[in-house]
C-alpha cells in the first residue's frame, strides 16, 4: 500500500504544492524535521521540507528541477499513490519564546519553512516577522500559500521590483536589525544568500538558525552525503540538523560540496525531458 496524494496545484512557474496522506509523519512531526519521498520502485530517495503535518496529511512544496521531481509533476496526479514517505527525519528547532522571531526564504523549501516555524513561534508567544524573496512575479505563490497568516509582519521582495520590496532579504533584515527590532533569525533557501546571512547577522551576536541544503542519500546519516564542516567538527545535515547555527558552518565547502553531482544532474534531466517530448507529454 502506498501513500495517495491528496492535493496537488501549482504555485508559480517553476514551483507546485503537493499533499499526501502520511498519517505517521503527521503524528509526530515538529517544525525543522524533513521527509524522504520515493516515487516507484527505481525511484531515488529525494528529502522534502515541510509545509504542515496535520490531520493525516503532509504539505509540501516542490521544485520543477531535476528528473524526480518533474516526474512527479508530470506523471502523477491526486489519487496517485508515492511508493514511501519515510519520516520524520532530522532534528527539530527548539520553539520556546525568544522575542521578535524573523524566518527568511528565497527557495521553495525554505517558504514551506517559513510558514511552518512561524506558526509554531506564534503558537509560542513570539512576534513573529517573514520575509519571503522571489527572484519576479512570474515566481511568487499565491497570497494564500505565502506566510502572512502565521506572521505579524510580512515583506515581500522580488529581484526584480515586479511585486513587492525591490531587493532580496538580506535588505529588508538589514534595516529591521539596525532598528534592534531582531531577536533571532531562522532562515533557508540559496546557500550563497544564506553565507551573506551569517556574515550579516554574526557582527551583532544574533543568533541564526538556518536549513544547511546538502545532498542526501539515505537521509538517516548512514551514507555521510551530507556532512557539513562544523565549528571544527563534521556534522550531518540528516541526522545533526538540517538547520544549524549559520555562524559555525563552513559554507564555501558546503557550498562546493553540494554542486559536485550538476552535471550528472542536469544531463538526467535533459534525458528525461526528451522521453517526455517523445511521449507527447509536453
Amino acid at each position: 500500500m502506498g501513500y495517495p496524494i491528496t492535493k496537488k496545484e501549482n504555485l508559480s512557474a517553476i514551483d507546485f504544492f503537493m499533499e499526501v496522506e502520511a498519517p505517521h509523519v503527521a503524528r509526530s512531526w515538529k517544525p525543522g524535521q524533513f521527509v524522504v519521498l520515493i516515487l516507484d520502485e527505481k525511484g531515488e530517495r529525494v528529502p522534502m521540507s515541510v509545509y504542515y503535518a496535520e490531520n493525516g496529511k503532509v504539505g509540501m512544496f516542490i521544485r520543477r528541477h531535476g528528473k524526480t521531481t518533474l516526474k512527479l509533476w508530470y506523471e502523477f496526479d491526486v489519487g496517485d499513490e508515492l511508493l514511501s514517505v519515510t519520516g520524520p527525519l532530522g532534528r527539530p528547532i527548539k520553539v520556546k519564546h525568544y522575542g521578535n522571531v524573523v524566518f527568511v526564504s528565497d527557495a521553495v523549501c525554505a517558504q514551506a519553512e517559513s510558514y511552518a516555524t512561524l506558526k509554531a513561534m506564534k503558537e509560542a508567544g513570539n512576534y513573529t516577522i517573514a520575509i519571503q524573496s522571489f527572484e519576479n512575479k512570474a515566481n511568487v505563490y499565491p497570497e494564500r500559500y505565502l506566510a502572512k497568516p502565521v506572521a505579524d509582519e510580512h515583506y515581500l521582495t522580488t529581484e526584480d521590483g515586479s511585486v513587492g520590496i525591490k531587493g532580496h532579504y538580506l535588505d529588508v533584515l538589514k534595516e529591521l536589525i539596525e532598528k534592534d527590532r531582531v531577536d533571532i533569525v531562522f532562515g533557508g533557501g540559496k546557500l550563497g544568500s544564506l553565507k551573506k546571512l551569517a556574515e550579516l547577522t554574526r557582527p551583532y551576536g544574533i543568533p541564526t538558525i538556518v536549513t544547511v541544503r546538502q545532498i542526501m542519500v539515505d537521509g538517516t546519516g548512514m551514507c555521510g552525503s551530507c556532512r557539513v564542516l562544523y565549528g571544527g567538527e563534521i556534522k550531518f545535515a540528516c541526522r545533526d540538523g538540517p538547520m544549524l547555527d549559520a555562524h559555525k558552518i563552513d559554507w564555501d565547502d558546503a557550498i562546493k560540496r553540494n554542486a559536485r553531482f550538476t552535471e550528472q544532474e542536469k544531463l538526467a534531466k535533459e534525458r528525461y525531458i526528451e522521453e517526455l517530448k517523445a511521449r507527447g507529454v509536453i
